[in-house]
């Protein structure tokens, strides 16, 4: 009776899970699950992705390259959800980091909590073409920061935008664009935010951070806004081409890279120092050729943190150059070979060796960025010597 009664309730299971399975339409690539109300009032997709990573380095110094330093990890895993409240006019974004890479930084200053938050940020379209960003969410800094993860050329971005990027923060954007021609577009980006990072839950240490930026594209808009996508996976059939320059004045800036880097403090509380950053870039692409160039440059009132009697502190603002410069081809199997040079100069002050990095890589696109495997291996120097070696290996899936 027992069995009887058992195998009646797993086939009943059984059957209520088959039959609780759902079709979708939602294509690969385009979101897990997409939701429109019924009366238009609000929709919903929900995406998620995540990147397996694989490096190895070595230490060229030393001369044995039997010897090398691996590593294997979840490089990014983030969920996604983006639409519209109330009017098609009002769009929201929310993205959460889930991978110990993107939840680390826990500090007093964030309140001891892991920084899931990525991404929350509401844009209103409220005027013809002038859109009011609310939130936290990136700053209109140099353009490889601005293209998404899940859209790179290469495995990660460069070491100008590791060292002197400005990343997201929490404040206000407005946005603007409008035609000089049939074809000539121009966009305008205005940002006023805290200045010191995503997460921040202690308030405002120094002062605000204000930013501005301003894109050309003189032959039109880029396919599927692939002005912020690696590679040209659209190819282009007519040239495109983005220049683009920012200004970034963070006042009384309590970080050594602006709103990024770590916080210096003296004993009667933090140091502050007005810091400038500039960035000019640009983005062209045709017919399967793509060429991404940058220049970063950041300076400090006073570079040097001292405490009140002068005596410095040991943090030094990173102050310096850099120039980022990176082409690829994409050939009609969907396989791209790709070239990177980076170099960074910083100022005597912050007592760092010229440092530049040469990177190549190939990149199979088997769904364009959504399923795609990428590898390259840099070489990098010191001073014009020899540094490392790194080889990288990295799978891409976003659903």
């Amino acid at each position: 009776m027992k069995l009887k009664t058992t195998l009646t309730a797993l086939a009943l299971f059984t059957f209520c899970f088959i039959n609780a399975q759902e079709t979708t339409e939602t294509k690969f690539g385009k979101g897990i699950l997409n939701v429109v109300a019924k009366d238009s009032s609000w929709s919903m997709k929900f995406a998620t992705r995540f990147q397996l990573l694989g490096t190895a380095g070595w230490d060229i110094n030393d001369g044995d390259y039997s010897k090398s330093e691996t590593n294997f990890l979840v490089r990014r895993a983030r969920l996604k959800f983006d639409g519209f409240a109330y009017s098609p006019k009002v769009k929201y974004k929310i993205e959460l980091g889930l991978s110990n890479r993107d939840i680390s930084g826990a500090s007093e200053f964030t309140n001891n909590a892991p920084r899931y938050i990525l991404d929350a940020v509401i844009k209103w379209n409220f005027y013809r073409n002038f859109t009011l960003w609310a939130g936290q969410t990136k700053l209109p800094g140099n353009v490889e920061r601005v293209v998404s993860s899940a859209n790179l050329q290469l495995v990660d971005r460069s070491r100008l935008n590791s060292r002197f990027n400005i990343d997201r923060d929490l404040g206000v954007q407005l946005r603007h664009h409008f035609k000089l021609s049939d074809k000539f577009l121009v966009r305008e980006i205005l940002a006023v935010s805290q200045g010191e990072g995503r997460n921040i839950t202690t308030g405002n240490l120094g002062g605000h951070e204000y930013t501005g930026r301003i894109e050309l594209l003189p032959f039109g808009k880029f396919k599927s806004k692939g002005d912020y996508k690696g590679g040209d996976l659209k190819r282009e059939q007519a040239p495109k081409l983005m220049l683009a320059a920012t200004y970034d004045f963070n006042a009384d800036a309590v970080k050594n890279r602006s709103n990024q880097g770590s916080y210096m403090e003296t004993s009667t509380g933090f140091y502050e120092t007005n810091i400038s950053t500039i960035f000019v870039d640009a983005v062209f692409k045709y017919k399967g050729f793509s060429f991404m160039g940058e220049f970063a440059d950041r300076d400090a009132d006073d570079a040097i943190a001292v405490e009140e009697d002068g005596t410095p502190t040991g943090d030094i603002v990173q102050v310096g150059n850099a120039i980022n410069l990176q082409a690829g081809y994409l050939f009609k199997n969907n396989w791209e070979v790709a070239g990177r040079y980076t170099n960074l100069n910083f100022d005597a002050v912050v007592g760092r060796a010229l440092e530049e990095q040469y990177t190549l890589g190939v990149s199979r696109y088997i769904a364009g960025h959504n399923l795609k495997v990428q590898s390259d291996i840099s070489y990098t120097t010191q001073d014009g010597d020899a540094s490392g070696l790194a080889y990288r290996l990295q799978f891409d899936i976003h659903f």
